[in-house]
């Protein structure tokens, strides 16, 4: 699985924005080859509305990318700020239950050596994510990564805020050990899932 991720900072009007992703975006979406699902979040008070799309392929993902470039500067115009768009490949996907409107999500960017992802990825498979799973309110988790940049993200959803402070805590103590073995963690996003059109 392939995904995109496109990100408004210093966003003005999240709520027109997440009705035009819902009525003009996903009709679109649906109409493209590859398509898997979407999932909007945001976080208010920061200005950040974040839009995750899911593809079977990356020729898919890629191939859909002229269709929605109307949509993404529409898009920009109704929500303001500063629009980036990211692709990634999905290393992992674990959902216990689906994401739903107001559940809580944690966005953890992370980098490394493009050369160490696979290493890395073999360790946060089999030591990292049954410690996540095992957190009281665990929902999903997807890892996703960049294989150019070495950038990517974790992202985890939640029951509760509760459960997501909780994990919060629970990754800074895993830490140490990640950074010692080469990865760097950089921006940490608290959200809500204010849209979803998962298949």
């Amino acid at each position: 699985m392939h995904t995109r991720v496109v990100t408004f900072t210093g966003a003005k009007n999240i709520d027109n924005g997440v009705a035009y992703v819902r009525d003009e975006v996903v009709p679109n979406l649906n109409a493209q080859k590859g398509y898997r699902g979407l999932m909007v979040s945001t976080d208010r008070s920061n200005g950040v509305l974040g839009i995750l799309s899911l593809w079977e392929t990356e020729a898919d993902r890629e191939a859909s990318d002229g269709a929605l470039a109307k949509n993404r500067q529409e898009g920009l115009n109704i929500i303001g700020g500063e629009l980036t768009v990211e692709t990634f490949e999905q290393l992992l996907a674990e959902i216990s239950a689906p994401p739903s409107q107001g559940s809580p999500l944690m966005v953890t960017r992370i980098s490394m050596e493009p050369t160490k992802i696979d290493e890395h990825f073999a360790f946060f498979r089999s030591e990292v994510v049954p410690r996540i799973k095992s957190s009281p309110g665990f929902r999903s988790l997807r890892n996703m990564i960049n294989r150019q940049t070495g950038h990517g993200i974790v992202g985890t959803v939640w029951a509760d805020q509760e459960a997501m402070k909780s994990a919060a805590a629970d990754a800074q103590s895993r830490r140490p050990e990640a950074i010692a073995r080469g990865v760097t963690f950089d921006d940490v996003s608290y959200r809500e899932i204010v849209f979803a059109d998962l298949r």
